[in-house]
């Protein structure tokens, strides 16, 4: 057991409601409740609901369990509602992410150590850790009581969904939607590859560079200068340096320009001897350090043409460097301002969108003297330098400036704290590259896109109305392919020869294109055999095993049909009925001897231990087909091992023949493995080819057919395999001569998740019919963070693909931080592990806590263990509190089924079914515009309603002796509990089951009225309000509440009775109630209730205490204390009891005048009074009382 399931499967740190919600959870699991739930509503409207993919290379944390809380609600009451709602899981298995991790564990540094380490064995790691947390997730998941389908979960990595996203890449590429283009772009210099704008965005950190303030020098006037008006040096030849300011020093060497604005106006200053152009607004700024004088003004006009000498001249000096004539040169931009820096911007085209778009317009030179690894090259100060190092960002920088500063070019130098860029899986600082990427048009569909968001409901809607809507404005063409290994191929094959580009859309234009030998494939089973007849296994030589004469009889007949096929070889099992079988093939259909060869790759599977053994036997020893996949005997061999060998075999025959016609004669399964080999099928692929389940043989004796044998991209175990290294054995001849060969890019990792409303069903191949019965969705959810990726992703192909928004609505969470704000890190252990909180509070608990959190409606949560503490006690414990007491008194009673409000006359009952029509309304309102947060809030509000107003002031109810009364008292409570447990139940499963299953079975068996679980019954529908009640005991709460604060006021506890209260006005209906007025006597323990408009206080509480008044506090008081006895000697409500006292005069006197309200209360048979009690002391006031208590017989 590790650290991370240690607290998960140990049940003695569990609470009670923990371990309570594992015997709900073990309920549904063997009673299939998720599954009847998608059965009882399978002809139902369909609500659409997707689920995005995560990464199952860790385990779940808060970032996970909050949207898929939220994913866990909407979907159970839709369900409750009547709807069908889809619950898939999915597994997102491609991207950085994994390959970080592979590289750690392999102890792989770079892009160049993969590659030596092999690309092949590099995926190979990956894809075998991709779910390596997948049983954990298995647990956590349904432990958090969501309902979802992880056992058939859809995985990002299957080649049917490769398949979908290359349809999908086609049908962009049909629609001129996708292009290869060389623009400025983020690269991540450790991992050696593209990162989109919205990865991009994910890594932002605040961190301190240094800037430099570089002084390039002018040169004088030549036949190039545009503008001759200006010399670069004045009459005595002085040096005059145009100020130019950057954040980036370690792109100086790719210096090639500098540009300019025509509307900046610029001063040519005289400082220390020297001087400087620089912009007029800057020059206090820039030059402030010391005094300076304005020689004259300069326009950016006249500064346009000049010429400079750049700080580093390995470039500038190179003779062949293309477009050289045009570099070193000012000019103008558009993009200059003089708001910071010196008005002046260095240019280098290779790192930066406004450079390359300056220097393409310009024709300048091109110069990237950094790799895409990161790596300094060409510059001979810095070589092999990295740009910026991810142990010391400034390392680089540090050295270009001491280089200018031994240059004399120095002008300035300062640090600046600001937001960079960097690596958001491995934390490597970005740099802004010119690189070649594959582009997904978005610019195009922009508008399109932008209509689209308007008909989504965002919840928030301040998220998409503002914050997506601004970024779809702003939306550059979304580059998508990655330099990478561990990912989606991206179909483009190119020519090396004439750059023809062709995409392939599907596995058979794949099969359709590839080069292939041109040999026609038939395989064989043998004859029937001894063996067959015998029903032994027989993989050796120990038995001969000739053809039966039937077997004989087979093979004629399929000689026969092959006549006309012009066999060129027969490849055979060396086992003797193979080659009977080859030996007659090969005479019936005219091959020579020298072409019938054995193979010892084609004999039958190595049964091992039971060669010689019945057939019944060695199948007996597999629990399943699946199991002879992995499962082998001694001295045996699996099915997968056969399938190597014979496909090794078979594409061993391809590649050394063409067009020929190849019959293979074998046995049962290398036969079936063939047939999988050749289509690529995986595990379940090969049991479907089998048929039937009750068939006995995957291919009949004798029997043979053709084989469509195309050479496909495979693994090792010859599956279809569309990822690194295998796609990329497949070429293609081009009409030029040339070979087509795939460009070696992959997919980013968003466009896998963002196709999954179609890839996961492996549409168009398959399920078209369920791809438009689910789309788009009515639902989905996840964090603010996928503004830039899951939600982007989704909406773009949705738009371009199926010209509509694939989500109709979407609930935005915020980020669960530490309760000290700071993000939650396991290094800092700032926050409580979620199964230890689990485990202490339940994850009904938890589910509330977040659920009625701000975080639902895209703010930040500081997350609070305390919360977690007051959702347990006021809900859980408060709901487990009521239904005991219910319980403790309903005895046998059957529930009436009928509103319980047309039967009780009693003020209470009708007020609390009032209130359950109210809250069944209000939910279901505020569900209806997903407003989660506000549903969730209601249940609390109304568990305290319940538990401290109902329940508190109908407990004599149900223990007195009024029969009809006590009936409706606890036939109201049980409608409204289970009604409560309906409304409930999507937000709290397992308290809501636990609820309604003690109410149906509580000493009676489920009725026609209830159903097995909660979770299969229908919402409650909303009933008729009694507004009236409501707001009359809201007012008469509410003057209870004044009550109690002028008590407390007066330092008078609430059993101290009192004369009266006055009140100065109230609502008419509340004073005409005598019940209404009744439960304020009661609750402010007063003898009369008065109204007095004269009064100028809303409220008067007479707060004289006489005599009378004090001595009947004072038996109030020792019955409490009686009552709590009876607790501390475990007796039950229903008890009985004898009383022994022993006390003064007053004592005895106190009792004696309210002895019959003791009696009835304490439920006391037989009170006796003595000298001396010998039992518990009980004071009261200065009154001693010493009690004897003991259960009646």
């Amino acid at each position: 057991m590790n650290e991370n399931d240690s607290v998960i499967r140990n049940i003695s740190e569990r609470s009670k409601t923990a371990e309570r919600e594992e015997k709900t959870l073990a309920f549904w699991k063997e009673n299939n409740i998720f599954e009847k739930t998608l059965k009882q509503t399978e002809n139902g409207e369909p609500f659409v609901f997707y689920d995005g993919p995560p990464f199952a290379t860790g385990l779940p944390h808060y970032g996970h369990l909050l949207p898929g809380t939220i994913k866990d609600v909407i979907p159970r009451y839709q369900t409750m509602r009547g709807r069908h709602v889809r619950r898939q899981w999915g597994w997102d298995c491609h991207g950085l992410p994994i390959e970080n991790i592979i590289e750690k564990e392999i102890g792989l540094n770079s892009r160049k150590d993969i590659e030596g380490y092999g690309v092949e064995r590099f995926n190979r790691a990956a894809r075998e850790s991709v779910l390596r947390y997948d049983a954990e997730w298995k647990e956590h998941v349904p432990r958090m009581g969501r309902f979802v389908d992880m056992e058939h979960a859809y995985t990002t990595m299957d080649a049917g969904y490769t398949e979908s996203i290359w349809w999908a890449w086609k049908r962009l590429a049909e629609q001129g939607l996708v292009y290869e283009g060389y623009k400025p772009m983020h690269v991540c210099p450790r991992c050696e590859t593209t990162l989109s704008n919205f990865e991009v965005a994910q890594g932002y950190k605040d961190i301190t560079d240094l800037s430099a303030t570089v002084m390039f020098e002018l040169r004088d006037a030549n036949e190039h200068d545009t503008n001759p008006r200006m010399s670069a040096n004045d009459a005595n030849k002085e040096k005059t340096y145009v100020l130019a300011w950057t954040t980036t020093p370690w792109t100086l060497p790719g210096n090639v320009a500098l540009a300019v604005s025509t509307k900046i106006e610029y001063g040519l200053y005289v400082q220390d001897g020297k001087k400087y152009i620089v912009g007029q607004l800057r020059a206090e700024k820039v030059l402030g350090g010391k005094p300076y004088t304005l020689e004259r003004e300069i326009s950016g006009e006249e500064l346009v043409g000049k010429r400079y000498t750049p700080p580093f001249l390995e470039f500038f000096e190179d003779k062949e460097l293309k477009d050289r004539d045009r570099g070193w040169k000012i000019y103008a931009a558009d993009f200059v301002t003089d708001t910071d820096g010196t008005g002046v911007v260095h240019i280098a085209p290779a790192f930066g969108a406004d450079d390359m778009a300056l220097g393409r317009a310009e024709e300048l030179p091109f110069i990237q003297h950094v790799k895409m690894n990161g790596e300094i090259t060409g510059v001979k100060a810095l070589l092999g330098l990295q740009a910026k190092p991810k142990d010391d960002p400034q390392k680089t920088d540090i050295e270009v400036i001491k280089y200018l500063a031994h240059k004399g070019m120095l002008f300035a130098k300062e640090k600046i704290a600001h937001p960079y860029p960097h690596c958001w899986r491995c934390d490597t600082p970005l740099l802004n590259y010119a690189a070649n990427s594959w582009f997904i048009k978005v610019t195009d569909i922009k508008e399109k896109l932008i209509e689209e968001n308007k008909n989504i409901t965002w919840i928030p809607d301040f998220v998409g109305n503002a914050r997506f809507a601004n970024m779809l404005e702003d939306a550059p063409d979304w580059a998508v392919s990655r330099a990478r290994f561990w990912g989606a191929p991206i179909p483009v094959w190119k020519c090396g020869e004439c750059e023809k580009r062709e995409v392939i859309g599907s596995i058979e234009d794949l099969k359709t294109r590839a080069r292939t030998s041109g040999n026609r494939y038939f395989i064989m089973r043998h004859g029937q055999a001894d063996s067959n007849v015998a029903g032994v296994v027989s993989g050796g030589e120990h038995a001969p095993n000739h053809l039966t004469e039937k077997g004989k009889e087979e093979v004629l007949h399929a000689a026969k049909e092959l006549k006309d096929e012009r066999i060129d070889f027969i490849f055979a099992s060396p086992l003797i009925r193979t080659r009977e079988t080859a030996e007659i093939m090969a005479a019936e259909l005219a091959v020579e001897p020298e072409n019938v060869v054995y193979d010892e790759r084609l004999r039958e599977i190595y049964t091992g231990e039971f060669d010689g053994k019945s057939v019944k036997e060695y199948r007996a020893y597999f629990s399943s087909r699946e199991e002879r996949f992995t499962k082998c005997p001694e001295r045996g061999e699996t099915v997968t091992d056969v399938k190597r060998r014979v496909m090794e075999a078979l594409y061993d025959f391809d590649k050394r023949y063409k067009g020929k016609n190849i019959f293979i004669i074998t046995h049962e399964t290398p036969v079936w493995m063939a047939l999988i080999g050749v289509e690529g099928a995986d595990q379940k692929g090969a049991i479907r080819l089998w048929g039937d389940s009750k068939k006995d043989e995957a291919v009949e004796t004798g029997s043979f057919r053709k084989i469509d044998f195309v050479p496909i991209p495979h693994n090792r175990d010859y599956e279809l395999d569309l990822h690194r290294p295998y796609i990329d054995t497949i070429v293609f001849d081009c009409s030029c001569g040339g070979t087509l060969r795939r460009i070696p890019e992959v997919f980013d990792c968003w466009v896998e998740s963002g196709s999954m409303p179609f890839a996961q069903f492996h549409y168009p191949f398959e399920n078209e019919e369920l791809f438009k019965k689910n789309f788009p969705a009515d639902f989905i959810a996840e964090g603010v963070d996928q503004t830039r990726g899951w939600f982007y992703s989704l909406l773009v192909l949705g738009v371009a693909l199926f010209d509509r928004a694939p989500y109709k609505r979407v609930i935005v969470n915020g980020t669960v931080l530490a309760e000290d704000g700071q993000k939650m890190s396991k290094r800092l252990k700032n926050y409580p592990d979620i199964m230890e909180v689990v485990n202490r509070y339940g994850a009904d608990a938890l589910r509330y806590y977040l659920l009625s959190s701000p975080a639902v409606r895209a703010e930040d949560l500081l997350f609070s263990e305390k919360g977690v503490d007051e959702a347990h006690k006021k809900i859980v414990l408060r709901l487990g509190n009521v239904l005991s007491f219910y319980e403790l008194y309903a005895g046998n009673q059957e529930p009436r089924t009928k509103n319980p409000e047309q039967d009780s006359k009693n003020l209470l009952d009708q007020w609390i079914v009032a209130r359950t029509n109210e809250l069944v309304g209000e939910v279901t309102k505020a569900m209806d515009v997903y407003e989660i947060d506000r549903a969730t809030r209601l249940l609390m509000d109304f568990v305290d309603d319940l538990s401290t107003w109902y329940i508190r002031r109908s407990r004599e109810r149900f223990k007195g002796d009024d029969a009809d009364d006590k009936r409706n008292a606890l036939h109201t409570t049980h409608h409204v509990l289970l009604t409560l447990s309906k409304v409930v139940a999507p937000f709290m499963p397992f308290v809501a089951e636990d609820v309604y299953s003690k109410l149906i079975t509580h000493n009676r068996q489920p009725t026609t009225e209830t159903k097995e679980s909660v979770h299969v019954e229908e919402w409650p529908k909303v009933g008729k309000v009694n507004e009236k009640i409501l707001q009359e005991m809201k007012e008469v709460r509410r003057l209870v509440s004044l009550g109690l604060e002028k008590r407390s006021a007066a330092g008078i506890k609430v059993r101290q009775p009192l004369a009266s209260l006055k009140i100065k006005d109230i609502r008419s209906d509340v004073r005409e109630s005598e019940d209404m007025i009744q439960i304020i006597r009661d609750e402010l323990n007063v003898k009369t209730v008065e109204f007095n408009d004269a009064l100028t206080e809303e409220i008067v509480l007479d707060t004289v205490i006489t005599g009378d008044l004090k001595e009947e506090g004072q038996s109030r008081e020792l019955i409490r204390e009686l009552q709590e006895l009876r607790k501390k000697k475990g007796l039950s409500p229903h008890d009985r009891i004898t009383l022994l006292v022993a006390s003064t005069p007053e004592g005895i006197g106190l009792i004696g005048k309210f002895e019959h309200d003791m009696k009835r209360v304490v439920l006391i048979d037989r009170l006796t009074f003595s000298d001396t009690a010998g039992g518990d002391e009980i004071g009261v006031d200065d009154i001693r009382f010493s009690v004897s208590l003991e259960k009646s017989r």
